[in-house]
């Protein structure tokens, strides 16, 4: 098998983004997740600041694997929905500039039942965001976790013309005590990005909590193999909120040796 393809979450470093982007340099990563609602915003970032943006990757030999755009609310909440929508094509397109594929975010908590005018609603934003990506040339990842991945397979698989694509976090399965097997079987070919993240349940304080990669009960090993069975190309993008710097690098290095 080949090296994996190992992107780093430039947000988990805590720095400004052109000190993160010398950093993951010099971590070894191929690719880089940014977000898009502190390191770069899709309205503010000027067609200079993009170009110069791009020329600092490209001096790194770095790619962009993902926008990070993390709603203030999910789909599933009617106030101001529109601005959410907008905001989210918007981002959507400055992926497309920057050359990643996905723009990952939480979706929001999938209404129980399908019978509901709420799931018919959330359905139709994303297929209306499905939409778009095929025009626009990158997709919404819905990252997984709150919701078992056959309930989110079952809710995505709307319009033919529309595609909502998946950023499996099994690290956020794990803490809210969700399949990781099952979820990959349920989603398959929708998952376009993976979020490295570890995550066990911490029986003593009756919750889960997410883990350095390789200290979790995610079996690496086979989670990638099940990806290279439903012919998984994609990036591991490492990192989560509060990573330190040695354990981005740690991370980096458990995947190039997988």
């Amino acid at each position: 098998m080949a090296e994996l393809n190992v992107a780093v979450r430039l947000d988990a470093m805590s720095m400004p983004l052109r000190k993160a982007i010398e950093t993951a340099s010099q971590l070894g990563a191929s690719a880089v997740e940014i977000d898009a609602r502190n390191d770069i915003h899709p309205t503010q970032l000027s067609d200079t600041g993009l170009r110069q943006l791009r020329k600092i990757l490209e001096d790194r030999n770095l790619k962009v694997s993902a926008l990070r755009f993390q709603t203030r609310r999910g789909y599933e909440h009617p106030q101001d929905l529109e601005r959410r929508i907008e905001a989210t094509k918007a981002a959507m397109k400055l992926a497309y500039r920057l050359g990643a594929p996905v723009v990952i975010n939480s979706i929001g908590v999938v209404p129980e039942d399908e019978t509901s005018g709420s799931w018919a609603s959330m359905r139709s934003v994303l297929n209306d965001l499905g939409r778009y990506g095929t025009r626009v040339g990158a997709f919404l990842a819905a990252e997984t976790g709150a919701e078992p991945g056959e309930k989110l397979a079952t809710l995505l698989d709307g319009a033919d013309d529309a595609f909502v694509a998946v950023a499996l976090n099994p690290g956020q399965l794990i803490i809210n005590r969700h399949d990781v097997t099952e979820a990959v079987l349920a989603l398959k070919n929708r998952i376009q990005i993976v979020c490295a993240v570890d995550g066990v349940i911490d029986l003593a304080a009756g919750r889960g909590i997410a883990v350095p990669l390789g200290q979790g009960v995610t079996d690496f090993p086979q989670l990638i193999g099940m990806l290279e069975d439903v012919q998984y190309r994609g990036r591991y993008v490492v990192g989560r909120a509060d990573s330190t710097l040695n354990e981005l690098a740690d991370g980096i290095s458990y995947l190039k040796q997988l």
